[in-house]
């Protein structure tokens, strides 16, 4: 890169996203970013650590209790310490080229839309603020003439074969899934499965909310329903096939019969480098995919009897309004419970499906009617999950 350094900040910079996007700035030349705020949940040891490495302007926890370690760990170091949810924001807004936004879950929409509203660059690997706030993450970036670029794998991959300026010669856009670790059990497996076992993903190393939506297949819904705000292309030409290999990671076909896919290994510093780098390319010292060695490709349709998320999930997009808020909300409740041991594997999806029909789908027209939702629905899905446990 060329010019002055390109400034950085990092929301969720100790979640698996923010760990990877670390690591390359770390093995970047000298000069070539300068990070100006990293931002953490409560991991005070662990932004500490990124801190004193990167050297930010501020370190950020978004948990208050985290603060006083935070100030101890850094304390003689010249780098500011904040704590608190309008820490985050203040954080999330300040002037810089670039930000990641890889706070996971609801959690992430406030802060991503602070980032917008100042310009840029934004690499968005939170997908749900793109799912509960779809319209209103785009407006914001409009407004702010801020740049959105996607960073899951399978929607930057996307973003590298669709040819915006042939848009209307696209047919259909095609997302890639491992199946996750329960791609060929039985629905009597699938039942009896722990948390151990759900997070144990065969392909991708990922937090473990993601590696539960992995396995249920919600994430691949959830990804479907961020491809629709990315992409001008309706729900019915977006598919989903599952690839157990993880080598290609979305495909484009055009009207002529050309079928463009982006390949590469299953590493998230990949796509974070594309992100990072844009419009231009660094070089990322990571293992090169080997064709030769990998020797096949196979891809199936899914199973939607064994994993109806993905049904649910074009059924929330299709219903609209708050109907995909609501799908995100009640299914980050009914993990959370389900990483707790007191909702079964297969009860997630059941429950995501009762609060989608008892809750319909209301208007969000603000970020307020937005957060008021996910909270409806996350204690609807919570006071089903306890019905089912009793």
């Amino acid at each position: 890169m060329n010019g002055s350094p390109r400034r950085v900040t990092i929301l969720g910079s100790t979640g698996s996203v923010g760990r990877s996007t670390v690591a390359l700035l770390d093995a970047a030349a000298p000069g070539e970013f300068s990070v100006v705020a990293l931002v953490a949940g409560q991991d005070a040891a662990g932004l500490a650590e990124q801190a004193l490495r990167l050297r930010p302007e501020i370190a950020v926890v978004g948990a208050d209790s985290a603060l006083p370690e935070l100030r101890a760990r850094l304390a003689g170091s010249g780098i500011a310490c904040a704590g608190g949810r309008a820490a985050v924001l203040e954080a999330s807004a300040m002037p810089a080229d670039w930000t990641m936004a890889a706070i996971v879950g609801a959690a992430g929409l406030q802060p991503v839309l602070a980032a917008l509203a100042r310009g840029g660059t934004l690499a968005l690997a939170n997908k749900e603020a793109l799912v509960c706030a779809g319209e209103i993450v785009l407006a914001a970036a409009r407004a702010g003439g801020a740049t959105l670029l996607p960073v899951d794998s399978e929607h930057n991959a996307l973003f590298q074969a669709f040819d915006a300026r042939e848009a209307g010669a696209v047919e259909k856009i095609i997302l890639t899934a491992s199946g996750g670790p329960f791609r060929e059990a039985s629905l009597e497996t699938m039942a009896r499965a722990t948390p151990e076992q759900a997070v144990r993903h065969p392909v991708w190393s990922m937090g473990a909310k993601i590696s539960i939506d992995s396995a249920t297949m919600m994430n691949k819904g959830l990804e479907l329903i961020e491809a629709a705000r990315l992409f001008p292309i309706p729900e019915p030409r977006i598919e989903v096939l599952v690839h157990p290999q993880s080598a290609v990671h979305g495909l484009v076909q055009y009207s002529d019969g050309s079928l463009l896919a982006q390949l590469g290994t299953p590493d998230m510093r990949t796509p974070i480098a594309h992100a990072l780098a844009w419009p231009r390319r660094m070089a990322v010292d990571l293992p090169r995919l080997d064709l030769a060695a990998l020797a096949r490709l196979d891809f199936s349709a899914p199973d939607t009897k064994r994993f109806p998320a993905l049904r649910l999930a074009r059924e929330a997009l299709r219903a609209g309004g708050g109907a995909p808020t609501i799908l995100n909300a009640a299914n980050e409740a009914a993990v959370g419970l389900f990483l707790a041991r007191r909702l079964g594997f297969l009860d997630i999806a059941a429950v995501v499906e009762e609060s989608l029909a008892a809750l319909g789908a209301p208007a969000t027209g603000s970020p307020e009617d937005v957060l008021a939702l996910d909270a409806a629905a996350r204690q609807d899905a919570a006071a089903r999950a306890a019905k089912r446990a009793a």
